[in-house]
C-alpha cells in the first residue's frame, strides 16, 4: 500500500471487548478514514452496542457519526456472548457519562446517505451480525455500485466458536450472512482460522498496559474478556479485519465459494466454504486461510501506541 493511499470506511459493529480494540485500529491507523460507525445487536443488545460505541468515542474524543442499527437478527431470535464479554459488553472499565449522541436516523439509512454522497467507493467493515448490512442491500441495491467490498469478520473454513460448525457473528443471523454472500460484491472474509492465531500473549499485553492512556483502558477490559486469558493470551477476532485493510500482505487467502447452511440441526449457520473446488460453483469471497502473527502483533501495538 502506498503512504498516500487512504481507505475510506463504514465500520458495523456490536462492541464487545476485541470490537473496542478495532475501532481504536480504525481510528488511530494514519491509512483509514473511518466515516461512519454503525451498530448490531451481536455480543450484547444494541442499545449496550451503540452506548459502548460512544463511551470509546468520548474516552478517545473522536467525532465520528454513530447510528443505532437492529436490535434483532432479519427471522430468529438474538443469542447474545454477554458469558464473552461480560454484561455491559465492556466490562472493566468506568468510562463515565456519555456525551456523545447516535444520530437520529437509522443504521441502514446512514449508510446508504454517506454511500450516495460518497465521490467513490467505501468498503464496508462488519465485525459483528450482518443483519445492518443485508438490510442495506436488500431495501438500497443502489448503493452497491459505491461499495469497493465488504470486509467481514466471521465464519470458519473448519469448526465454528459458537456451535461445532457455527462462528458467532454468521450464527446470529444466518439469513443475513447469506444475503451478503450472495450480493455479488467482493468480500473478504476474516474467519476463525486466521482469527484464533491472531493472539496478544501475555508480554504484548502488559507492553499495551503501560504504554498510554488507551492501552490502560484496554488492560482494564481484558480483564474481563473470555476469549482466552491473561496468561494464555488473548483472541483479537475483530482487529483482523482491520489488520487486512492496511496489511493485507499479512494474511494468506484463497478465492472459492462460500455459502451459509440454512437448515441443518446441528450445522445451522455453517459456512461452506468450498476449498477444493468441489461444488464447481463460482468463487464468491476470497477467504483469509493463514495470518502472520508476528507481523500482526506488531501493527496492532503500533497502532494503538498512536492513541493517546
Amino acid at each position: 500500500m502506498s503512504m498516500k493511499e487512504i481507505i475510506k470506511i463504514i465500520l458495523d459493529t456490536d462492541p464487545g471487548i476485541d470490537d473496542a480494540v478495532a475501532i481504536g485500529a480504525a481510528l488511530f491507523d494514519e491509512h483509514i478514514d473511518l466515516q461512519l460507525i454503525t451498530t448490531v445487536a451481536g455480543n450484547v443488545s444494541v442499545d449496550k452496542t451503540t452506548r459502548n460505541v460512544l463511551k470509546l468515542l468520548d474516552f478517545w474524543d473522536k467525532d465520528v457519526p454513530v447510528a443505532r442499527g437492529v436490535s434483532k437478527p432479519l427471522v430468529r431470535k438474538l443469542e447474545n456472548a454477554s458469558h464473552i464479554h461480560g454484561h455491559s459488553g465492556l466490562d472493566g472499565y468506568e468510562f463515565g457519562n456519555i456525551h456523545r449522541m447516535p444520530l437520529s436516523k437509522h443504521a441502514v439509512e446512514a449508510m446508504r446517505d454517506v454511500l450516495i454522497e460518497s465521490d467513490q467507493p467505501i468498503t464496508l467493515v462488519a465485525i459483528g451480525p450482518l443483519t445492518n448490512i443485508a438490510l442495506l442491500l436488500t431495501l438500497y441495491p443502489e448503493c452497491k455500485k459505491n461499495i469497493e467490498r465488504i470486509v467481514l469478520m466471521g465464519g470458519s473454513t473448519s469448526r465454528g466458536n459458537y456451535t461445532p460448525n457455527a462462528e458467532f457473528n454468521i450464527y446470529v443471523d444466518p439469513e443475513a450472512a447469506k444475503i451478503v454472500f450472495e450480493s455479488g460484491l467482493k468480500i473478504v472474509m476474516c474467519g476463525l482460522d486466521v482469527t484464533s492465531k491472531a493472539m496478544l500473549i501475555q508480554e504484548n499485553i502488559e507492553e499495551i498496559k503501560e504504554m498510554n492512556r488507551t492501552g490502560n483502558m484496554l488492560y482494564s477490559l481484558f480483564q474481563h474478556y473470555r476469549a482466552g486469558t491473561l496468561k494464555t493470551g488473548l483472541i483479537m477476532h475483530d482487529p483482523c479485519a482491520i489488520a487486512y485493510l492496511v496489511k493485507p500482505d499479512i494474511f494468506t487467502t484463497q478465492d472459492c465459494f462460500v455459502d451459509i447452511e440454512l437448515c441443518g440441526a446441528y450445522t445451522l449457520g455453517t459456512t461452506v466454504v468450498d476449498i477444493r473446488g468441489q461444488l464447481n460453483k463460482p468463487n464468491n469471497a476470497t477467504v483469509c486461510v493463514d495470518i502472520d502473527v508476528a507481523k500482526f502483533r506488531t501493527w496492532l501495538i503500533n497502532t494503538l501506541r498512536k492513541a493517546p
